[in-house]
């Protein structure tokens, strides 16, 4: 997608402090944290959201998962909260799939 800013970091178009990445998927910082560990994981193929993503490829939602524990574990003694936004209303500003690994810190319900 030639105007999606994070297939733009994936191909390093933007620069990003990459934290982890492999075959399917990319994590960085969140440029605008809610939590003291906010880093996004985005899968490299796009698509719009996870519902898609789940359908499509479960494999990479899968490893998403899995290495949202093993931030977690490097950056918040393992304890987490993992969004979705799916859609414009409930605060999705790019339309590429991605988690918000949130923690670091007591969190409110």
């Amino acid at each position: 997608m030639n105007d999606c800013i994070f297939c733009k970091i994936i191909v390093g178009d933007i620069p990003s402090n990459i934290l982890y990445q492999d075959e399917l998927l990319v994590a960085f910082p969140d440029l605008n944290p809610t939590a003291k560990m906010h880093i996004l994981v985005v899968p490299k193929n796009h698509q719009a959201n996870v519902s898609i993503l789940a359908a499509e490829n479960p494999k990479t939602l899968q490893r998403l998962v899995s290495v949202s524990q093993n931030l977690a574990n490097q950056f918040a003694n393992g304890d987490y909260r993992l969004i979705f936004n799916t859609g414009s209303t409930v605060g999705q500003s790019v339309f590429h799939v991605h988690a918000h690994v949130v923690g670091g810190e007591t969190l409110p319900e």
